[in-house]
């Protein structure tokens, strides 16, 4: 069995001490830019450079997080940025954006590409099409199961690294907007304020079912207990959450895994969790409780922390006796040292550091005229390693006497032997091409130039029956219509059903418009029968709007040819990333940049368009709102009934109240914002996008009033007399972009 790799977290430089000495293989990290942790302490880049060094001298690895989402105008910064951690011999970099992947995949062609779990991959259709891409390893959602990561493992021939403990998020990573449109700082850049840690009360058909509680409030992931099972498996990197948490949790939960790591590739027979250890990790900056996370189940009541978010505390005496162990000093390599000072002969220094030895030479040793150099003085000069990374425990000296050698001349010998040992252990990366001729270099991102639209069009998505009702009663006359999956059990005899809608719209003098359907924002094992029976009748629409990658890289291995678009989830946040999404038909704006931001991507693609009403989708989860408070809804939410989908309503502090989409089909929620997204000022402007409609929790009046009022700025010069359908709404980040 090839053995498993421990990889511990570090927000600073004590942590990665910690985390070497305590027995990681590898370490994650982020630098001063584009990590997912903003406000851990980070490193600097000549902390980072030392970092790398040390790391590559223990014969360990350091993995650099770039795994946010970046904007056009951060994208000139990621070469340098990149560049002095590549020269110093980083071992890989965490990607989230497609595009960065696609960047760093040209200009630092063999640095290792390793997909966050940011990425929201969930099966083997989208790890296949990373590995095609270049990547070497994946961080797969963490809410798949045991058996699904197998899956990945095998079929896609990647390496598997999976979260084995730590704080565990509600919402698939990758997928949530909430604290980004709540209050501005957004997950996808590292700076998420934790609104699912935050109490709530859950409604459902507008009945109160429960008290103020912490529904959304994931227990810790701990699996110490299930090592066996997971090292069975083939994963081949064991991931310590916690790049925000102190260097005494660091060390003291890497030691513990470490520990039972070993112990069980020593005897697996005798793998068992003392008692005491796992008390440890119970105290080490956990939430209230433990469990072993989505391995082993879907979703869960016994996986919610109801009654405190909160972490409990940690044994003062326990961290001291951590700090003691691990945290004090760097661990020091020994190296034996022989050194030749014979008369006539250029001084020698050898040193030997496990199977590696160099050799150095000074300069000719001379006789004394007065005060010979001693074997003290020698010994000093070369045993003084200061600040390096080495210790020496075995020395040995020849020389001969009456001899003269100045001591700077001994200094600079040890300093040229450390520094060739330190070389050869941790080398520096030669220049690949030209292109990796030195820093400030300038990138061009392809341009282009699609330009402004004479009349840009609408497309209307819709959730419910009832609402394609409405579009034919509205005056909207769109493109396209984009109906949410769910439609295609509700709707009985879905294509003959279409064909009888369109007679009815040609009767009412309305335009036919293509027809998508909305693919499941997530897809998962469970999923693929359920695409396998569509998939004849997606060929006989016109396309398909994809949420996913595992989604889109399905269709395109099944050959699928009709037109694909891609959601505001696939998240083209710059240039790079819209080149990318050009093998698709169209792409959605992101939710999360300004209108400036927006216009600096949007003639980078042929067909983008950007949604300009409805509730935002803020989270999508594998655990379900129904099932934690009531039970499961799988019977009871009949597929053909999409209205009882939308009867569970979460109430925050300020009574706000946010629908859930209970998706039984799929099995996942989505929790969307209590307030409508009105970028209705946008649709009276020239644009070169196309503009989207999202119609969600509407009834039937509503969703009329809205299409009508949309369709009406677009005919009148007076748009200003238009009065607004609903009373509150918000411009999303239009005037300010995600921090």
């Amino acid at each position: 069995m090839k053995r498993v790799e421990l990889l511990a977290p570090a927000g600073n430089y004590e942590s990665l001490i910690g985390a070497l000495n305590a027995g990681a293989d590898a370490v994650y990290l982020g630098g001063e830019k584009f990590g997912a942790r903003a406000f851990a302490e980070n490193f600097t880049t000549e902390q980072l450079v030392l970092g790398i060094k040390y790391a590559h001298v223990l014969g360990k690895k350091i993995f650099l997080t770039i795994n946010t989402l970046v904007k056009e105008k951060e994208f000139q910064e990621i070469y340098d940025y990149v560049y002095p951690f590549y020269i110093a011999g980083l071992d890989a970099v965490i990607v989230q954006d497609i595009g960065v992947f696609e960047f760093i995949k040209t200009h630092f062609p063999d640095l290792e590409l390793h997909v966050s779990t940011q990425m929201t991959l969930t099966g083997v259709y989208g790890a296949k099409m990373l590995a095609e891409m270049g990547a070497k390893r994946v961080v797969p959602a963490r809410e798949l199961s045991l058996e699904e990561i197998k899956d990945m493992k095998r079929e896609s021939g990647l390496e598997i690294e999976t979260f084995i403990h730590g704080a565990m998020c509600y919402c698939y990573s990758g997928q949530c907007l909430f604290s980004s449109y709540l209050g501005g700082r957004s997950g996808n850049r590292g700076k998420c304020a934790q609104p699912c840690r935050l109490p709530y009360e859950v409604e459902q058909n507008n009945n109160k079912i429960t008290n103020t509680c912490y529904p959304l409030s994931l227990k810790d992931m701990c699996t110490i207990e299930q090592l066996p099972q997971l090292l069975e498996a083939g994963i081949d990197s064991f991931k310590i959450e916690g790049r925000m948490k102190k260097p005494e949790y660091v060390a003291g939960v890497t030691a513990i895994y470490r520990k039972y790591i070993d112990l069980y590739y020593s005897n697996p027979d005798s793998f068992k969790v003392e008692k005491k250890d796992l008390d440890i990790l119970k105290t080490l900056y956990i939430r209230s409780e433990i469990l072993d996370g989505y391995y082993y189940r879907h979703n869960g009541r016994e996986m919610i922390t109801f009654d405190s978010p909160s972490y409990s505390g940690s044994d003062e005496k326990l961290l001291k006796s951590i700090r003691e162990l691990y945290l004090k000093k760097e661990s020091k390599c020994e190296i034996k040292m022989e050194a030749f000072f014979l008369l006539g002969q250029n001084a020698c220094l050898k040193v030997k550091y496990k199977d590696k030895e160099i050799t150095v030479f000074g300069q000719e040793v001379n006789g004394a005229i007065k005060s010979p150099i001693t074997r003290e003085n020698i010994e000093k000069g070369l045993l003084t390693l200061g600040d390096s990374f080495f210790t020496c425990s075995d020395f040995e000296l020849t020389m001969d006497d009456a001899i003269f050698y100045s001591l700077k001349a001994i200094k600079d010998l040890r300093r040229e032997a450390i520094d060739k040992l330190t070389g050869l252990l941790s080398p520096d990366r030669l220049f690949i091409n030209e292109v990796m001729g030195g820093e400030n270099i300038t990138i061009d991102c392809v341009e282009c130039g699609y330009g402004e639209k004479e009349s840009p069009n609408f497309r209307v998505l819709i959730s419910k029956k009832e609402q394609l009702e409405a579009y034919l009663e509205s005056k909207m006359n769109a493109s396209h219509l984009i109906l949410e999956s769910d439609l295609l059990h509700e709707v009985k005899d879905f294509l003959s059903y279409m064909e009888q809608y369109k007679e009815s719209l040609i009767n009412r003098n309305k335009k036919i418009p293509k027809v998508l359907v909305a693919l499941p924002y997530v897809l998962r094992k469970r999923d693929y029968s359920w695409i396998l029976e569509k998939i004849s009748l997606l060929r006989k629409i016109d396309g398909v709007l994809v949420r996913n990658l595992e989604s889109y890289s399905y269709l395109k291995e099944s050959g699928y040819e009709k037109d694909i678009f891609g959601d505001a989830g696939l998240y083209v946040w710059n240039k790079q990333t819209a080149l990318f999404w050009q093998r698709i038909k169209g792409v959605c704006l992101p939710l999360e940049l300004s209108k400036k931001e927006k216009l600096s991507i949007c003639s980078s693609h042929p067909n983008i368009e950007q949604i300009v009403y409805g509730h935002m989708p803020m989270m999508i989860t594998a655990n379900c709102i129904a099932k934690t408070t009531v039970k499961c809804q799988k019977d009871i939410l009949s597929s053909e009934n999409t209205n009882k989908k939308w009867e569970y309503t979460l109430i925050d502090r300020m009574n706000k109240k946010l629908p859930v989409y209970t998706c039984c089909d799929h099995c996942y929620n989505v929790i969307y914002n209590a307030v409508v997204l009105s970028l209705h000022e946008t649709v009276k402007e020239k644009s070169n996008v196309d503009f989207r409609l999202n119609l969600t929790v509407e009834s039937k009046e509503d969703s009329i009033s809205v299409l009508d009022y949309f369709a009406s700025l677009r005919m009148t010069d007076r748009a200003y007399d238009l009065q607004l359908p609903y009373s509150e709404y918000t411009l999303g980040h239009e005037k300010k972009g995600a921090l």
